[in-house]
């Protein structure tokens, strides 16, 4: 385990908040809010999405709305993955991480889906649904993780 590092920053609650949601009609299009990051971050997360791999645990990488650079799903929405997010509310400066192929996870104790990758110049929050292995995907999101956003 390592501990979470970087300044305790208060996250809004709509940047908390992974709002996931099929568009009306027949669309394959899921609706997530992208975060704003800048700077490092924002270079970072552009170099992530290149990078992200186009079926992740069975599911292939799908559209969102609005189109964002920042953002990236699979499937209906069952994994969806948002780059240079704020440190999450609810880790604590001595919070424990789960370190999954060279790369740490703080996951949420009030949403077990989510999990916010730390220790690195952005953070990258991912919610997984339930019918996932959670370990699984995060081992895949390992290496372009570290391959595209510097501790």
């Amino acid at each position: 385990m390592r501990q979470a590092r970087g300044p305790a920053r208060a996250a809004s609650a709509g940047a908390v908040l992974v709002a996931l949601a099929l568009l009306a009609g027949c669309s394959s299009t899921v609706r997530v809010e992208p975060p704003t990051p800048t700077g490092e971050a924002a270079a970072a997360c552009r170099a992530l999405d290149a990078a992200l791999p186009k079926t992740l645990d069975g599911l292939d990488r799908a559209a969102s709305e609005p189109p964002s650079p920042y953002v990236a799903v699979w499937g209906d929405g069952q994994i969806a993955l948002r780059c240079g997010v704020p440190r999450p509310a609810a880790m604590e400066p001595t919070a424990e991480v789960a370190d999954i192929n060279g790369v740490g996870w703080f996951q949420d104790p009030r949403r077990p889906t989510l999990f916010t990758c730390t220790n690195r110049v952005a953070y990258v929050e991912v919610t997984i649904g339930q019918e996932h292995q959670a370990g699984a995907v995060l081992v895949d999101l390992a290496e372009p993780i570290k391959a595209s956003i510097p501790e």
